[in-house]
């Protein structure tokens, strides 16, 4: 196979550019978190660029860091931001790349993968997405060495999704990372009371009702919260704030959470 590397998208724009100021932004959130004991099977956490969401995503990450040995591939599931599409989109790279270095795919996952219906090489669902490449850098500083199966999830069912984590997560050392915010665009305080009722869903593993309006992640978080409920994983909430509580104003804020399954 010809090695071919995703180059970053939002580098500069959604966290600095520069690898010592990454590495210290992060080393910053990180130091500042309060992570759950949990040695987690998989977490949600969002993707805004890290001066707003950065803190929340750190919460989950830290959990990482006293269990780093035990992880050696990352299946990242985020939503599509620029390409519509039906299905799930791999990618055809080995290497994504980062300000921090490379970070290889794991190509024989990705061909397991691909042998699903619901699963095809877009190369354009990857390319100016920012969901999955925000949390390349975290898990970087955090796990060291890892591989990664990144998929952007495009219009599919729980199932469809479910399907995909059930072919993977079994693996010894695998971590399943969703990739999502909350509520968009409203007062803080709606924003707070839609973003706590969405919290009660994610614990609840209530995968059906999650609304678009209230995950921008929706169908990989539907999917991980059904994969939860088949396999007895239980959901903590371990940070809950949006974009007035970091770094913005509070007219028309984003909500982020980060949750950890176990």
């Amino acid at each position: 196979m010809i090695n071919t590397i995703r180059q970053p998208a939002v580098a500069g724009t959604f966290y600095p550019a520069d690898p010592d100021e990454l590495r210290d932004l992060l080393q910053h959130y990180l130091q500042e978190a309060h992570p759950s004991a949990a040695v987690p099977k998989a977490m949600i956490l969002p993707h805004a660029g890290f001066i707003y969401s950065g803190p929340v995503a750190a919460s989950g990450y830290a959990c990482l860091r006293e269990h780093r040995d035990a992880y050696r591939r990352v299946v990242l599931l985020g939503p599509a931001h620029r390409v519509p599409f039906r299905g799930i989109a791999a990618p055809s790279a080995t290497t994504f790349m980062t300000p921090l270095g490379p970070v290889a795919i794991d190509r024989d996952a990705i061909d397991r993968l691909t042998a699903l219906p619901q699963v095809h090489v877009l190369d354009e669902a990857h390319r100016q997405d920012h969901s999955l490449e925000v949390h390349l850098p975290f898990l970087q500083v955090t796990l060291g060495d890892f591989t990664q199966v990144p998929l952007v999830i495009g219009e599919a069912g729980a199932e469809d999704v479910c399907e995909v984590i059930e072919t993977l997560a079994g693996a010894a050392g695998t971590l399943v990372n969703v990739s999502s915010d909350l509520s968009h665009y409203h007062d803080y305080a709606t924003a707070r009371e839609l973003d706590a009722a969405t919290t009660r869903k994610i614990e609840a593993l209530d995968f059906e009702t999650i609304g678009y309006d209230q995950a921008c992640g929706r169908n990989p978080v539907s999917g991980l919260l059904l994969y939860a409920q088949r396999h007895a994983l239980s959901a903590t909430t371990l940070d809950i704030r949006n974009s007035g509580d970091t770094a913005g104003p509070h007219d028309q804020v984003v909500g982020y959470g980060a949750y950890v399954f176990s």
